[in-house]
């Protein structure tokens, strides 16, 4: 099974991806308002972050945007969405699809457009007005 390309259609996650991290994810307990498919909250929530969409912004048919950021919330604040990472790349070292090799160095690290004109303190430009001792 390769974890890679969990997004195979455009906006579901394939049925061996959702039977690999699918029982990962905590089942409804049976009190109050019964909870969300949680397949479809998963797929609401990979479809936000891989567009950069508001929340509001989710299509109708991943059900209410509210609700999909709640349980998506709910699920960062207990762990769960750290469980499945860690498993996930488990699962893909394991079946050698996994390279942890990264290089980052200053010619592709960019500041943002916005705080490129940010005046900097340097320090150069500015005069302390101390008095010294003995000459006042």
């Amino acid at each position: 099974m390769r974890l890679a390309g969990v997004m195979g259609n455009r906006f579901l996650i394939s049925d061996e991806v959702w039977a690999e991290i699918g029982p990962l994810f905590p089942a409804w307990k049976g009190n109050g308002r019964p909870v969300a498919d949680r397949r479809t909250v998963v797929e609401g929530t990979a479809w936000k972050f891989r567009t950069g969409a508001p929340w509001r912004d989710l299509p109708e048919h991943f059900g209410n945007w509210n609700t999909v950021f709640k349980n998506f919330d709910r699920w960062a604040k207990d762990g769960t969405w750290t469980k499945v990472l860690e498993h996930v790349q488990t699962r893909a070292e394991t079946l050698g699809d996994l390279d942890w090799v990264a290089s980052i160095d200053s010619t592709i690290v960019r500041v943002h457009q916005h705080g490129a004109t940010l005046p900097r303190h340097t320090g150069g430009a500015v005069e302390l007005h101390e008095t010294r001792p003995g000459t006042a």
